[in-house]
Parts: C-alpha cells; structure tokens; sequence
C-alpha cells in the first residue's frame, strides 16, 4: 500500500499588488495582517507551512517572520511559487492558497483536504463564477513537479490552464464567496464592509456591499490573442454587475490570470472602440484587444 504524501502549505504572497497599490498580504481584514491571517489558517490542515516572497521580499518584516520559500524565476506569477515549492520539498503535496483570500474558512480548507485524490496530479475547487479550476486554493502533488517544469520550459505560466490540460480532481465549492480575491482599493473597501457585515463566504451568493446597489447585466466577453491563451476559452457569457469596461476588466482579472493593465490595452463594445469608462448595457458584446505582437 503507497504512502500519501505529507501535506504541506504554501501561502503565495510573492504578487507585486500593482492594482491595489499596496501590498496585499500587509492587508487587514480580520484585525491582523492578511498574510499571518491565512498563514494560521493554512497551518491548521497541514504539517508545516511556508510563504512564498520573491527574492527582493525576503526581509519585508511581515514575511520575515515566518518561513519562506523563495521563487527560483520571479517574474511569472504564481506558478513560480508552486514551482519552488515542489522543488524544495519534492516528497510532499501542497496547499496552495493565495493570500488575497479574505473570505476563506476552515471549512473550505477542510473539505478540500478530506476529498484530496493523491492519486490526481492535483485536487482543486471548481470556480463558483465559471466552473474552471481555482488553482490557488489547490492541493498540488508530487506528481505535479514534472507537469509545472514542463509547462515553465514551454513558456506557459497560467497555472489555471495547466490544471485544465492535465488529470486534475475537481470538487464543487461549499462556499460561493470563498475564493473571491481582492485585488483594488474599491473591492477591499466592499470586502471589508462584507466582513464586518457578516456577508461573507458563510452566505454563498450574497453580493458585497458595492455590487448590492447594482443590478447584474448579461455579457458576452471574446478572447483573441493573449487573452484566449489566458482564460483558456475564446469567449464566455456572464452575468455581472459591472457598469463599465473598466469595472468589468478588473471583475475578470479576478476570475482569470490576465497580466495585461488597462492602459496597455483598447476595448470595443458592440464592434466599436470604446471608452472604458462607457456605460455597459444587457447584452453587450465585450472584446479587450491586446498589443499587436512586436509592437
């Protein structure tokens, strides 16, 4: 009979927070900052637990404090993390949890664990928004190390794709709020509120303080380029409560890995250029055009 892996933790906190403007793990959700937060939390299903900082976060007070595992190739996201993880410690799986998770609960955590399939390179939630993989709040196993460098030596570096393409366990989220990141000082604003509300992930579908005074729109989004490499899909339908391009631009950096900031960017709407701060109407047809190649 074969030994399951021990289970270790990974706080990923290595992210730039380029559109919070601020550093995202420094946060306070739950009177602490956000990193030690999900650190204690993580640490209650797992064996040991680590941040993972990029190599110019090393000495930032907060992630000092705690053990680290450094990224070998800052500079391509999450999967630099998930990377070194499975490099330093090649005989364990991984929980893998972003930091900006303020809505997550022991319950999350637990369910996940106790449905783990170490047989599976990975076991991972479905996403309440579009039913991909959430790939970090995932357990990652050792079988996952030969995928991840492949991927990397392919230039591939969404995290989120590389669980679609291989032979991954994916498992209903009890909680519908419990993976929604926040990535601006508006959702952080609107997350807080929640929280001290009591509108959190205990109350799946209930909308954050912002999006309450809104009423949702049905969209349609194509991908070309980068994009559709990125989401994984060429195009998708969705309800939201976005009111303009650039409210539903930030919306889907939260559900996909796009790298690309607005003002890199053009978007049309109905075949048209737009401005981003036009309003959306039910049944708009959204496109975000990249950079053309080499330009």
């Amino acid at each position: 009979m074969s030994v399951m892996p021990p289970l270790f933790g990974l706080i990923l906190a290595g992210g730039a927070s380029t559109r919070m403007k601020q550093d995202k793990a420094l946060l306070d959700y739950h009177g602490r900052p956000q990193l030690h937060w999900a650190y204690d939390l993580v640490s209650e299903c797992c064996a040991a637990t680590f941040v993972s900082v990029r190599p110019d976060q090393r000495d930032e007070p907060t992630r000092a404090a705690l053990p680290q595992i450094v990224d070998r190739e800052p500079g391509i996201g999450p999967l630099a993390g998930i990377s070194a993880a499975l490099l330093e410690h090649p005989k364990a799986a991984w929980l893998v949890v972003a930091c900006d998770l303020p809505f997550l609960t022991s319950e999350t955590l637990r369910h996940l664990v106790e449905h783990r399939d170490p047989g599976r390179i990975a076991t991972a939630y479905r996403s309440s928004h579009d039913g991909l993989p959430e790939p970090l709040c995932a357990i990652w196993e050792p079988a996952a190390r030969e995928a991840v460098a492949a991927a990397l030596a392919a230039g591939k570096r969404c995290p989120r794709k590389l669980l679609m393409e291989a032979d991954a366990a994916l498992l209903a989220l009890p909680e519908a709020r419990a993976l929604d990141n926040v990535n601006t000082t508006e959702e952080f604003s609107a997350a807080t509120s929640a929280l001290a509300t009591g509108a959190g992930a205990q109350a799946p579908g209930t909308a954050d303080a912002a999006a309450d005074a809104r009423a949702a729109i049905t969209l349609r989004v194509q991908y070309f380029a980068l994009f559709r490499e990125q989401a994984g899909r060429s195009e998708e339908v969705l309800d939201t409560t976005a009111s303009t391009p650039a409210d539903l631009y930030a919306e889907l950096r939260q559900r996909h890995p796009f790298t690309l900031a607005p003002d890199q960017l053009k978007v049309a709407v109905n075949a048209d250029f737009s401005d981003w701060n036009a309003r959306l109407a039910h049944g708009d047809t959204v496109v975000f055009i990249p950079p053309v190649a080499g330009g």
